[in-house]
């Protein structure tokens, strides 16, 4: 054995003791260990965290979104889709078709920032998204107003 193929040697005992110093620690010292005992232990989320997207309701239980596009034109990852339609007292303008594809979503917050109405927000604290199929994961009007 020449040298070079001795110092890869010693180098392999090194990282083997780095691997044996960390067993023994997380052995002993459990409790201070990084992990959760997830779904069980729940990770305590900051207070500004953005989870799922929800849109808001007026008092009368009508969606607050005066579909103004705004949300839609400020979001990088172009996931959110409104279709606009007229209130039936000929006021101002309201979304009959509100998508949010979740899966091309960033979670910038740009849309929350962008509404001047305060209709869409991401504070429900939920960030377990999956699901089985992808169709599942296009919010609509009527999901993001329920949740």
């Amino acid at each position: 054995m020449n040298a070079p193929e001795r110092w890869y040697l010693i180098e392999v005992l090194r990282g083997m003791g780095v691997s044996l110093r960390h067993l023994v620690r997380n052995i002993f010292h459990q409790d201070e260990m990084p992990t959760l005992q997830y779904p069980e232990e729940k990770r305590i989320l900051p207070e500004r965290f953005r989870g799922r997207h929800r849109l808001m309701k007026r008092e009368d239980g009508t969606p607050r979104c005066t579909a103004c596009f705004c949300c839609q034109t400020a979001c990088p990852a172009d996931c959110i889709s409104i279709e606009a339609g007229e209130r039936e007292d000929g006021g101002e303008k309201v979304a009959v078709r509100f998508d949010i594809n979740i899966l091309r979503c960033v979670f910038c917050g740009f849309c929350v920032e962008a509404c001047p109405c305060d209709a869409i927000r991401m504070d429900t604290g939920k960030y377990e998204l999956a699901d089985d199929r992808r169709e599942k994961l296009i919010y609509d009007i009527d999901f993001l107003l329920n949740r």
